[in-house]
């Protein structure tokens, strides 16, 4: 029988301590030239919430001045170590997602937030978890959820890389796995107007906290690349829908934001200019 001290001592998942080590020795060498950025395809393949996070790790990293040459993979979630996209390959290392990549980024003394004191990093955090608790999910729920939009868009797209009949079997496969985490995070049951209702209260609330301000904290940080990505997504998506782009033009703010960090980018900045034009409700 184990005695109490040991069965006091908490258990770390060895996935854990691997992606921490990893991290921790990535800080030791310099940004390589020929770092890679994996992603889907975006004309043919991409979805608007792996669009939004793409996008946001793109900004993220022009903001740093880091460079990376961006690599489409029709197999890119598969190939991630979380399985999620985007992921990096830099040198020996392989980071995926926003919060994975900014740590790595980091830990090698670059970073957007020096400047910034406690409280504001937690308020930071905190506005990050409101983009990925709600935009993000949002998004997800269109792209699967949504009957009409799966038919016509996230089906064609989601299966456009795979062969007859692995593509409908991938589509089922992932279809599934999505509305299980929906139920999980109390999403599942909502309804359309329940999801664009949540969407409007979260663009409100980052309008609210951008004020007349450029960025959200006086200049750039992982806040304006996450909130970039998810509402120039948004401008530009392919859905059946376009209540993203109705509830979008209540929010100059928002969309004056993006429009900044687009031209950053070297993004057409065509989409977002069309919404500031048009009248708010």
């Amino acid at each position: 029988m184990q005695d109490s001290d040991t069965l006091k001592k908490p258990i770390i998942p060895s996935k854990l301590i691997t992606e921490k080590f990893t991290i921790e020795l990535g800080a030791q060498e310099p940004w390589p030239n020929d770092v890679k950025l994996y992603q889907p395809y975006e004309v043919e393949q991409i979805l608007l919430p792996d669009n939004a996070n793409c996008l946001a790790v793109q900004a993220f990293l022009r903001m740093c001045q880091l460079h990376y040459d961006v690599e489409p993979r029709a197999n890119a979630e598969d190939m991630s170590p979380t399985g999620k996209v985007p992921f990096i390959k830099c040198g020996a290392f392989v980071v995926s997602e926003l919060e994975g990549i900014v740590q790595f980024v980091n830990n090698r003394g670059i970073t957007l937030t020096d400047k910034l004191d406690n409280e504001a990093k937690s308020d930071m955090r905190a506005y990050m978890c409101l983009v990925h608790n709600v935009l993000e999910k949002a998004e997800l729920y269109i792209c699967w959820m949504d009957k009409e939009t799966y038919n016509d868009v996230t089906s064609i797209r989601h299966g456009s890389v795979y062969p007859w009949p692995l593509n409908h079997i991938q589509n089922w496969s992932k279809r599934r796995s999505v509305m299980k985490n929906l139920k999980v995070w109390n999403w599942y049951d909502k309804t359309l107007e329940e999801v664009f209702q949540e969407v409007e209260n979260a663009c409100q609330a980052l309008s609210d906290r951008l004020d007349d301000k450029e960025y959200f904290f006086g200049s750039h940080t992982e806040l304006d690349a996450l909130v970039f990505g998810h509402v120039y997504s948004m401008c530009t998506s392919c859905l059946r829908l376009n209540e993203f782009q109705n509830i979008l033009k209540n929010f100059p703010r928002l969309l004056s934001h993006c429009k900044r960090i687009s031209e950053l980018m070297g993004k057409d900045t065509d989409p977002v200019e069309d919404l500031l034009k048009v009248p708010q409700n």
